[in-house]
């Protein structure tokens, strides 16, 4: 199943084109969230920058409506049955991708409600940190997919649900801060922001992780490869793998494919 789904990926494949934009896509809202975190951060607060994210929203948006319309003109007009499961799969990842840009958006727009530098403190510091980590784990993510390497996704996906429990455990050391009305709002809606990019990165991850066992289930008949996957990734036994501190399988498996 996953060879099938990386054939799209393939040139010569009929579904090349829905590729190139998809890899396009992702392109584009990893340089949208890093433009729109500049701007959350201070880093960079002038008007073009600002225009730049929306412009770029934009063009992930036409993307995605360019994408969608393959995919129902492909399959119309004598898309092979088998193709159906791996041409649904990619709308849905389209559609993740463009809620990257969203979130992105809105991240950018946080300064608007609190134009205030942001201090330098323990609070900002904890969410520097998870933003280049979040953005270290997105610009792998592309490179993971078109790759098929599943053991590099669940290593990924250890960090991003990582860097997403570190996003909550933020939110109590702000409801414990003196900040006033405005810098708490700021400061829990950039923590929720990068959550949510978080979480869409990870179903890409995810979907590598899910589509490559299902091949395996389907060639062996065996279903245990994703407890390996997570073991492998942990550098953990079996029975380890299945602790706490990493992705739970049932968290990874309910992805739908």
């Amino acid at each position: 199943m996953f060879r099938e789904l990386l054939s799209i990926f393939r040139p010569g494949n009929p579904l090349e084109k829905m590729a190139e934009d998809f890899a396009k896509m992702l392109s584009l809202t990893y340089e949208q969230t890093v433009k729109a975190g500049d701007i959350y951060f201070r880093k960079s607060t002038s008007p073009e920058d600002r225009t730049q994210v929306y412009q770029t929203d934009v063009k992930v948006n036409k993307l995605e409506r360019k994408i969608r319309k393959q995919v129902i003109a492909h399959l119309s007009v004598g898309g092979s049955k088998a193709q159906v499961p791996y041409c649904l799969l990619l709308m849905s990842l389209v559609k993740d991708v463009e809620r990257l840009g969203d979130y992105a958006k809105n991240l950018s727009e946080v300064i608007d409600i609190y134009p205030d530098p942001l201090p330098e403190d323990q609070i900002f510091a904890e969410l520097r940190e998870i933003r280049d980590g979040l953005e270290r784990v997105f610009a792998a993510a592309s490179e993971v997919f078109t790759e098929s390497d599943p053991e590099r996704a669940m290593e990924l996906i250890h960090e991003g649900r990582d860097l997403a429990h570190r996003s909550d455990a933020l939110l109590t050391l702000i409801a414990r801060s003196d900040y006033d009305p405005g810098l708490t709002t700021a400061a829990v809606l950039g923590a929720r922001h990068y959550k949510r990019i978080g979480a869409h990165v990870l179903n890409i991850l995810s979907s590598v992780v899910i589509s490559f066992c299902r091949s395996m289930s389907e060639s062996t008949g065996k279903r245990s490869c994703l407890k390996r996957l997570v073991a492998s990734s942990r550098g953990a036994g079996p029975t380890d793998s299945l602790g706490g501190n990493g992705p739970e399988i049932s968290s990874i498996a309910s992805r739908s494919v």
